[in-house]
């Protein structure tokens, strides 16, 4: 009797163990990426965030509610420099999202942020390569269109597709930081039918 309740003690704390799993912080090029504010598993990082090689993660959401990357600067900022070893403030980003939300997803919006919480504004320098009126790297392999928002926020939303639970969808974008900063934010919402 007593090995039962000792074992029944040990479960719940081993389940909340496998709850609370360490975040993951994944170095590539002169960047970390990070899941630690949680909701969704970051499961890869590569690249030096330039066209030719550009960042690749890899992801699975498990919930169809925003989350939110974190991504910091780990190399001295020498802006403009596209050598990768430093931290430039141009990061050719490529997204690979399984959605293990259960739900289907039929739009998909990024936002960029330089502090948590609140929308990125023209004067912080951060946007979605703001600077071009049509940004051909921009894509997606299962959305046929995007609109950019840029004030009061910066706002990337991929339209028309969709992704099954199951499935997994790619993104490409530019990110830049004229002005660049040793941390900011993106998040990621993608988005349901409406009932």
């Amino acid at each position: 009797m007593a090995l039962c309740l000792f074992c029944a003690n040990l479960l719940p704390a081993a389940a909340q163990d496998a709850a609370q799993e360490p975040p993951n912080v994944l170095q590539a090029g002169a960047y970390s990426f990070s899941d630690e504010l949680g909701g969704f598993r970051l499961l890869s990082a590569s690249g030096r965030g330039n066209g030719d090689d550009p960042f690749v993660l890899v992801q699975e959401l498990e919930s169809a509610s925003p989350v939110t990357l974190v991504i910091r600067a780990t190399k001295p900022i020498r802006p403009f420099d596209n050598s990768g070893l430093f931290a430039s403030g141009f990061l050719a980003m490529r997204l690979e999202v399984l959605n293990n939300s259960g739900l289907p997803w039929v739009e998909f919006g990024f936002e960029l942020q330089e502090r948590l919480g609140e929308p990125s504004i023209f004067s912080d320098g951060l946007s979605f390569d703001q600077r071009k009126s049509e940004s051909r790297g921009t894509s997606s392999d299962r959305f046929a269109t995007f609109s950019r928002n840029f004030e009061p926020y910066d706002r990337l939303l991929f339209r028309e597709g969709h992704v099954d639970a199951g499935q997994t969808v790619n993104f490409r974008f530019l990110i830049t930081d004229f002005t660049p900063r040793w941390q900011f934010f993106l998040v990621l919402d993608p988005r349901i039918p409406a009932s």
